[in-house]
């Protein structure tokens, strides 16, 4: 069902405080990470168009928990969140004036562990795939899978099934590929990535899931805030990252070819087929994206 947000110049609170979970006797915790992340957009825009955005995380059972959120819209206006048919959390705004500037500012706990891995897990023959995993099966606009099957079982046929040749393809792309921002534009696909060898994060994903998708196993476009956790503070201004996700071993698992490593922190947004189904924002008249400003940083909980 659609939550309808009233009008406000202020930040609302969803939550005030995370519950606190008291460990079982005797049973040991993992440490937990308290992620703050948030976003700003300011944009001009003529009166009626139309916005839909996706800069707000779902809280995930354990694994991530929201302790507080808050949403910023001036001028304050009313606006709903729904969620699209890939169950991310959307928002629904309508632009009434020549301005419109929107804010959002959380903070999540989650393990303070890496990326869940498991190198053994086994592929899924396709007769064998839950339902709801074959669209990702599909190519889709950035991801041209069935343009790719050749060029994806001469070069990965060869090594282990499951977790380990999806890890093949991200060990491939990361020393094939070099990552140069700005190499791209928002319309390249994969296959414009596997021609030129450069391109952002979003190239490393599409890529990856397109040729997941070409050795039959199912993969998606995600993305979301990670923080410089654990790694060397990269100096370049922070903004969203994107990577992907393979059924393998009957569920999903994060792959980020562009980083390549196990990463701490990852608070993902939204997922989809590529990234024409989770645009950060998507307008239907007048809306001029002017400044973007995305944080993502990660403290361990004491």
């Amino acid at each position: 069902m659609p939550i309808k947000v009233a009008a406000a110049d202020h930040a609302i609170a969803d939550t005030a405080a995370e519950p606190q979970r008291p460990a079982a006797p005797g049973r040991e915790t993992t440490p937990r990470l308290r992620v703050h992340v948030g976003c700003t957009f300011d944009l001009a825009t003529a009166p009626g168009a139309q916005l839909l955005l996706l800069v707000e995380p779902q809280p995930d059972g354990e694994r991530v928990r929201l302790v507080r959120s808050g949403r910023l819209l001036r001028p304050a206006q009313e606006f709903r969140i729904f969620a699209d048919p890939f169950g991310n959390r959307c928002w629904r705004v309508e632009a009434h004036g020549p301005r419109l500037s929107i804010q959002y500012d959380a903070v999540f706990t989650t393990a303070d562990a890496p990326d869940e891995a498991l190198p053994d897990a086994p592929a899924v023959p396709v007769a064998a795939l839950p339902d709801e995993t074959l669209p990702f099966l599909l190519p889709s606009r950035y991801c041209p899978s069935d343009q790719l099957i050749d060029e994806a079982w001469q070069r990965f046929g060869a090594s282990p099934e499951g977790y380990a040749r999806v890890q093949a393809v991200c060990d491939w792309l990361h020393a094939a590929v070099n990552y140069n921002a700005g190499a791209s534009g928002p319309g390249a696909s994969a296959l414009d990535t596997l021609r030129s060898r450069q391109g952002v994060c979003r190239d490393f994903a599409h890529t990856g899931v397109a040729l997941c998708r070409a050795l039959s196993i199912p993969a998606r476009y995600a993305f979301g805030y990670l923080p410089d956790y654990g790694v060397p503070l990269d100096p370049t201004p922070m903004d969203f990252h994107a990577w992907f996700e393979a059924f393998v071993g009957q569920r999903w698992y994060t792959f980020d070819a562009r980083h390549n490593v196990p990463r701490r922190g990852r608070i993902k947004v939204a997922h989809g087929r590529d990234a024409a189904d989770v645009a950060m924002i998507t307008s239907y008249g007048v809306a001029q994206l002017e400044t973007m400003t995305v944080r993502a940083d990660a403290t361990r909980i004491a």
